[in-house]
């Protein structure tokens, strides 16, 4: 499929058609307003799906991200089981020890030194997606994605990242279909001690896939499914704790009940102790 040749096209349509003036907010100095941040999250998944059965499970999150002169980083690297239980769905002899998000976005902005914004839109972004997993080279998720982006000030949520990509599975060597990201993170109410609550998340859908359909007639892969999260957190200086509510809809593409047997629609609950750096 040309889903990645498409997408670039239009980015490079979009700064072609833009006004030449210098990025806002940076002038001639890209590196202007850089920033970074890391934290640890310790995390508990009650019910998460895919499941087969039992589905609950710890986990140590090192979350990262910042933006450096024309990237704006986001990524994350997930450890399972850290004791080694004997309960729950990671701890299986098969069961994957780690699991890694990466994904970079190239400020056209930037790049150009032209000011795309335009209404909500704040700036907009080559953007690029890398999911990796720790098993089997060949077997275990390996996957990219490539599109545009854009930051979009969106009521009441106010800054809200949003990506449209192509999908293009690694191991398979195929693009099959697209994926709308967004993700946002609003504090809506503050402490006297300078803490605050915010209301945070994302959304992850894939559209437009092939659908795959076993030898006994049921369907192994749709064409369409994903995932939202909706977590409120308690942020300090150094600490947060939070919960957070996901609601799935044949995630990853794998049918509800399907060939695999495997439940993927439903909700999960997560609860979470950050420290950061």
């Amino acid at each position: 499929m040309k889903n990645v040749k498409t997408l670039a096209l239009a980015a490079a349509a979009v700064a072609v058609m833009s006004a030449p003036t210098f990025a806002a907010d940076r002038g001639d100095d890209i590196r202007a307003g850089d920033y970074s941040w890391m934290q640890f999250n310790a995390m508990y998944a009650f019910d998460e799906l895919p499941s087969s059965g039992e589905s609950g499970h710890d986990y140590l999150e090192m979350e990262f991200g910042g933006r450096a002169g024309v990237v704006d980083l986001y990524g994350y690297v997930d450890v399972f089981n850290l004791a080694s239980g004997d309960s729950g769905d990671k701890a299986e002899g098969t069961a994957n020890k780690m699991f890694m998000k990466f994904a970079p976005r190239f400020s056209i902005d930037a790049i150009t030194g032209w000011d795309l914004s335009a209404g909500p839109i704040q700036e907009v972004y080559i953007s690029t997606l890398f999911n990796w997993g720790g098993g089997v080279i060949g077997e275990d998720v390996n996957n990219v994605s490539v599109g545009i982006g854009a930051d979009v000030m969106v009521p009441w949520l106010g800054k809200t990242g949003m990506n449209l990509y192509g999908y293009y599975d690694i191991n398979a060597k195929d693009w099959n279909g697209y994926q709308f990201s967004m993700n946002w993170f609003k504090p809506f109410y503050f402490l006297e001690n300078g803490s605050f609550v915010s209301f945070q998340g994302y959304v992850d859908y894939q559209f437009g896939a092939d659908e795959v359909i076993a030898d006994s007639g049921t369907t192994t892969f749709t064409s369409s499914g994903g995932a939202a999260y909706f977590g409120v957190h308690w942020h300090s200086d150094n600490y947060a704790l939070g919960y957070g509510l996901k609601g799935y809809n044949d995630v990853y593409l794998l049918k509800d009940g399907g060939t695999f047997g495997l439940e993927t629609t439903g909700f999960a609950h997560y609860l979470t102790a950050t420290y950061k750096f």
